[in-house]
């Protein structure tokens, strides 16, 4: 980085930056950890000597604090999939049952945005499509940060639903379901190899959320990739050439991620988690009535703080997948 001409090559200079970045983070941890094993080894050898209560609580007090670090560090020891530590796409899609579902995928955009910003990481709105009478069609959203695709890949299948519908004059339980799926960003250093001959792009008016005067040009794109039936589209920019280089990322990301399961059998698991968004195959219940519960039914750990966890409180739920997935050996 030091080098006059370091900066003459964007692409590279960023990568290298990046990565610098991720190895000074890795550093500091490590300085945090050593800090922690002498502060643990030090108090252990004075309660052995002279115990008392309230050298115990100091302990307790202090440590506790330094404890959220050693979690983490735990969860990061198992992001170890190839582009676990990769920023990632992630789309939301209600499932039948029309306004109900499209407003429960909306409850679940706005708890994966919180979750981002509560994080520190950056959200993009691709592509975003509003239902007819509330909630969204559908919405993909970009999430830009270290390890990101490891820790959402944690969400992807259904999620249910169960409350007092406020669609329904009569106050009746209504349940609903949404399906998640998250794609890693690939970066450009990744080849993917795409044959402008095996695209059919198309424009059209944009709709729904987006800039002053993001409707009123044909400016949104929607890219096919033809020989895999893969859609993209983005409609969040005014420009059509920046909206279809958006898409092109989007398209790569999960071109590379069909090649992926294509080439390693075992990655047809991933794939298998887009069952039908429907009864018998959630991952996780979201029960709102006649009690407060939020459990995934892959771990069993559950919370009765609901208002929490909408409200973007999801790393408890993350970290007993990706402990489950570590020691079953799941590869994805």
């Amino acid at each position: 980085m030091e080098r006059s001409d370091f900066w003459n090559d964007q692409k590279k200079a960023t990568k290298i930056t990046k990565e610098l970045n991720k190895l000074k983070n890795k550093l500091i941890q490590d300085d945090h950890l050593a800090t922690y094993k002498d502060d643990l080894e030090t108090y252990r050898l004075l309660l052995e000597e002279d115990f008392s209560e309230s050298l115990l609580q100091e302990a307790a007090d202090i440590l506790s604090c330094d404890k959220k670090i050693v979690d983490k560090t735990e969860t990061q020891f198992l992001l170890n999939g190839k582009t676990d530590s990769n920023s990632a796409i992630i789309t939301i899609h209600p499932g039948a049952g029309g306004t109900e579902s499209q407003d429960w995928a909306e409850m679940l955009f706005r708890m994966y945005k919180r979750w981002a910003e509560k994080t520190g990481f950056k959200t993009e709105i691709v592509d975003y499509q509003s239902g007819d009478e509330a909630g969204l069609k559908s919405v993909t959203m970009e999430i830009i940060g270290a390890y990101v695709y490891g820790y959402l890949k944690t969400e992807i299948g259904v999620h249910r639903l169960v409350r007092i519908s406020p669609f329904n004059a009569q106050g009746k339980r209504q349940t609903s379901f949404a399906s998640v799926f998250v794609y890693p960003m690939i970066e450009d250093d990744i080849a993917v190899d795409i044959d402008p001959g095996d695209l059919r792009i198309d424009t059209y008016r944009a709709s729904g959320k987006g800039g002053q005067g993001v409707n009123t040009t044909d400016s949104a794109v929607r890219i096919t990739h033809i020989p895999t039936n893969l859609i993209v589209q983005c409609q969040n920019e005014r420009s059509q050439l920046r909206n279809r280089e958006v898409a092109m990322v989007i398209l790569k990301s999960k071109l590379y991620q069909h090649y992926e399961e294509k080439r390693e059998k075992e990655r047809q698991k991933l794939e298998n988690k887009k069952t039908d968004i429907g009864w018998g195959n959630q991952i996780r219940s979201y029960v709102f009535h006649p009690y407060q519960m939020v459990k995934d039914h892959r771990t069993n750990y559950e919370t009765g703080n609901i208002s929490s966890v909408m409200d973007g409180a999801l790393d408890n739920f993350m970290n007993a997948y990706l402990k489950k997935i570590a020691n079953e050996n799941i590869v994805y």
